[in-house]
């Protein structure tokens, strides 16, 4: 029995189309969340280094991308935001406006620009830990760091690659949904669809375009 490629690229399209669009809701529904009381925040990457190339921060082949957790005063946590971004001041200063209360107090490592959490009035708190692996472990990033830890271990495990450049927004958004909505699994489903509903329709042509939101 031979296998017919065109039904197999018909029905690879229609499950393409329908992850992506699920996946724009959830971006779409997350879009306004805002973070309050204290957040842990670090700088994160998607992709890997090319042969020849860059490692870590700077590579060619790495999208990057802010990874914040809100979390319980003992540093649980609650919920969180991801957001596709270069780590500039300015690009930082956007993101803490649009995410972040002007109560929080935002927890990060030394990385320069995280300075400009405070142009959403936020206090900030930068603690410079010399990365290499020992900084992963300090008590004050536990919770960003296990989030970042489980997000890679997911990634690997669920998808061989992805177009990281043009879609990391939506799969991100993904991310994001499902966790802050995972303390009540017996309704994401009902959720989800419900928002489906009242979404805008989005055409392939706005699915496969560069990113419109995230």
């Amino acid at each position: 029995m031979g296998i017919n490629k065109g039904h197999l690229g018909v029905r690879y399209k229609t499950a393409w189309l329908l992850k992506h669009k699920l996946m724009q809701v959830m971006s779409e529904r997350e879009a306004s969340r805002q973070l309050d009381g204290r957040v842990e925040i670090d700088d994160a990457y998607l992709g890997g280094e090319l042969p020849g190339g860059k490692s870590g921060r700077g590579s060619e082949n790495k999208v990057s991308f802010i990874a914040a957790v809100q979390t319980t005063e003992t540093g649980g946590p609650l919920t969180v935001c991801l957001k596709k971004l270069e780590f500039t001041k300015e690009a930082i200063a956007e993101w803490a406006k649009a995410t972040l209360a002007a109560s929080a107090h935002v927890v990060s490592d030394g990385l320069w620009c995280f300075q400009a959490v405070t142009a959403a009035g936020a206090t900030h708190e930068r603690t410079v830990t010399g990365g290499g692996p020992a900084c992963v472990k300090l008590e004050q990033f536990r919770a960003v760091n296990t989030f970042l830890g489980n997000l890679k271990t997911a990634y690997s495990g669920t998808y061989h690659a992805f177009d990281f450049a043009k879609y990391a927004h939506r799969y991100l958004a993904e991310v994001q949904y499902r966790f802050n909505r995972r303390f009540d699994l017996s309704s994401i489903l009902k959720r989800l669809l419900v928002a489906a509903v009242v979404t805008p329709p989005r055409p392939e042509r706005f699915l496969r375009a560069a990113e419109h939101c995230g």
